[in-house]
């Protein structure tokens, strides 16, 4: 996989240097600081588009909830209740049933992370968004410690699954019914054409559907990738052993395997990173101001995860080939305005669409990029608004909520993970030949 990327000025190679030698770093220490690694989410919202098939039964993806009486108060009360220190000492913290099994979510908390909850609501306000987002007052909804509940191979698989990544291609990537996506297996008999035809009717797009159609498969591509470089290897005496499939990762992306769709697929992962890369870069305006805090409740803490923030915002800037997204949305105003909308509530379903996924550890990252791309999409449409911002007052025409923040770096960590594991990939196919 070389060479220069469609619909952009960008060599494969130079992202590869890029994020091996910059970016990879310094994004995986960020998301191990305490304002990224805690994600609310609701993992028991109803799928809005077909009856629920229930949920998924294999071991690899149960949930081990906490019981209500077990969460501190200070999570519980959100920004609607009063928080109350002295109820929270009242209790310590009982340790919730250890969710042994495979894969499990593990939505227990740390104690001294607790109190910083209910401060981190003061710092959200809700804006027009990209994404479908979680109700965070929801009795459904809670707090999730992405690094105990790491994304890798469940098990997730077959006509459920499908059923997700059929209904985000064909109802939503602006494509006539005519025109079948390649190697779908839910797709009817389509004789030899092998999905040519899809590539000649995605060429006839104007760039920014075609740019909307790479996103989805970058985001597959790179889900894809996370499941292949973390599978279960096997489990000898209940110790599961995780680790590179490389017969899994062929089957997903070799050229033979997947008559030439495989490469395709890695190049769209490459344009996401591109995406989102350029957001990052974009928002570091509202990020250098004063008065944007990380608030945890620990000064020293948000103090240095804020400084490393900065620091990749800086690597990002100095990137020389980032996506032009001012190619996007330039024709006339009346008809640029529609296909932004246009683009956003196509955006919107799938992340309701990320509803219906059966797996909950899935459904867990599935929303987390989800939203997180759709961020990124809301940063690269309101860059007259991030320029003006006020530098010692609060936002106004641009406002990011802590769930967005946490989305769009983890998100984007996931892209850069799913960069460097390709790299090892690579070294692990040369070895085996």
């Amino acid at each position: 996989l070389t060479g220069v990327l469609d619909d952009c000025l960008c060599d494969i190679e130079s992202i590869d240097d890029f994020n091996t030698f910059k970016i990879f770093p310094k994004i995986q220490k960020l998301q191990e600081r305490d304002y990224f690694r805690y994600y609310k989410v609701n993992l028991k919202r109803p799928c809005p588009f077909w009856a629920d098939d229930g949920h998924c039964s294999i071991k690899d993806c149960h949930v081990e909830p906490c019981p209500e009486s077990k969460i501190p108060v200070g999570i519980k009360a959100g920004s609607s209740n009063k928080y109350s220190k002295a109820a929270n000492n009242s209790k310590e913290l009982e340790d919730c049933e250890q969710a042994n099994k495979l894969g499990a979510v593990n939505s227990t908390l740390s104690n001294q992370s607790k109190e910083a909850f209910i401060d981190w609501a003061r710092y959200d306000d809700s804006q027009d968004h990209f994404c479908e987002l979680d109700d965070e007052r929801s009795p459904d909804a809670q707090y999730v410690d992405l690094l105990l509940n790491p994304e890798r191979y469940t098990g997730y698989k077959g006509p459920s699954a499908w059923r997700v990544w059929n209904s985000i291609y064909e109802e939503n990537c602006f494509k006539p019914r005519s025109v079948y996506r390649p190697l779908n297996p839910l797709a009817s008999s389509r004789g030899g054409d092998d999905g040519e035809s899809f590539y000649t009717w995605l060429e006839g797009l104007c760039l920014e559907k075609r740019v909307f159609y790479k996103l989805i498969s970058g985001l597959h591509a790179s889900i894809n990738l996370h499941l292949c470089a973390n599978y279960l290897l096997e489990e000898t005496w209940g110790k599961p052993r995780w680790g590179p499939n490389v017969k899994e990762f062929t089957r997903r992306f070799d050229p033979i395997e997947t008559k030439g769709e495989g490469p395709r697929r890695l190049k769209n992962l490459y344009f996401l990173y591109l995406i989102e890369l350029r957001a990052l870069s974009k928002v570091a305006p509202y990020f250098e101001r004063s008065v944007v805090d990380l608030y945890t409740g620990n000064g020293h803490e948000d103090a240095e995860s804020k400084a490393l923030l900065l620091d990749i915002f800086r690597d990002t800037k100095s990137f020389h080939m980032h996506f032009d997204e001012k190619s996007m949305f330039a024709g006339d105003k009346k008809g640029a305005k529609s296909l932004k909308e246009e683009f956003r509530l196509h955006f919107k379903n799938i992340s309701r669409i990320m509803d219906c996924v059966g797996c909950d550890k899935c459904r867990l990252w599935g929303k987390l990029q989800t939203q997180g791309l759709g961020t990124a999409l809301k940063i690269l449409f309101s860059e007259k608004e991030i320029q003006s911002l006020p530098e010692n007052s609060p936002s106004k025409g641009f406002q990011l909520t802590r769930q967005e923040i946490v989305a769009l770096v983890n998100a984007f960590g996931r892209l850069s993970t799913s960069i460097r594991e390709l790299q090892n990939f690579k070294v692990l196919l040369q070895q085996t030949r």
